[in-house]
């Protein structure tokens, strides 16, 4: 999800770090916003496809080939779609922990170095409620949760596979996504008015933390991006 929330203001960030090409892959193509990160730093060559985080292994794949044929060398994959709707079960798990599993394993065609691969850095967007759960959302929660067990376990594969991994953990970001959402159930009908009692940051707050920790690049990393800091978690399981 490279064009909303937290995606777009994080492209942005990205684009002026300067790094030579960024991909987007978003389900809405948003061409005002591709024009606007073209404009932010002619240096960067950013091209957009139409891709949807629920489609097949198969599928992904299909794309990436096309991806990795037009740029030779990608370093870096993000996993950023998310949905928070707790009426939508089996769409919550399918966007924010199979889509992950599935887009990364879709890349390892790629990056395994059992493979010939150069190997690669993955960077998962999951959520400090994978840690800390919003109770009354307990499907998008456990979802979080699934897709940073998921990203530890990558990250202790490196030596095997030559792909490194960390997650991204953002606290309540003001985003469209918190303003008006569906608790489980409807347990607490006001659960995005309570959640935003909380103190929140910005979403440019939280895309100039995540630049900051791409650039630290620390495979295994659980990184909090809270409040408008950035802190690595010591998880002990």
């Amino acid at each position: 999800a490279g064009l909303g929330g937290i995606g777009l203001d994080t492209s942005r960030e990205i684009v002026k770090s300067g790094p030579k090409n960024l991909v987007i892959l978003d389900r809405v193509e948003n061409p005002t916003a591709i024009a606007e990160l073209k404009a932010i730093n002619p240096k960067v060559t950013v091209t957009f496809y139409p891709y949807d985080v629920t489609v097949s292994v198969a599928e992904t794949t299909k794309l990436l080939k096309t991806i990795f044929a037009s740029l030779k060398t990608v370093d870096l994959l993000i996993n950023g779609a998310g949905i928070l709707d707790d009426h939508q079960i089996e769409r919550t798990i399918a966007v924010n922990f199979t889509g992950t599993v599935n887009t990364t394993t879709a890349i390892m065609e790629f990056w395994d170095k059992r493979k010939g691969g150069p190997g690669g850095v993955i960077a998962n967007i999951c959520s400090v409620t994978g840690f800390n759960s919003i109770y009354q959302v307990p499907v998008y929660s456990a979802s979080k949760a699934a897709a940073l067990s998921f990203t530890g376990s990558l990250a202790r594969l490196a030596p095997i596979t030559g792909v490194t991994a960390y997650s991204i953990n953002p606290g309540i970001t003001r985003t469209p996504l918190v303003h008006k959402f569906n608790s489980w159930l409807d347990v607490e009908p006001r659960v995005a008015e309570l959640l935003l009692e909380h103190p929140t940051q910005t979403t440019l707050e939280c895309a100039q933390n995540f630049v900051k920790a791409i650039e630290a690049n620390k495979n295994g990393a659980i990184w909090q991006l809270d409040l408008g800091r950035l802190d690595a978690v010591e998880w002990t399981k």
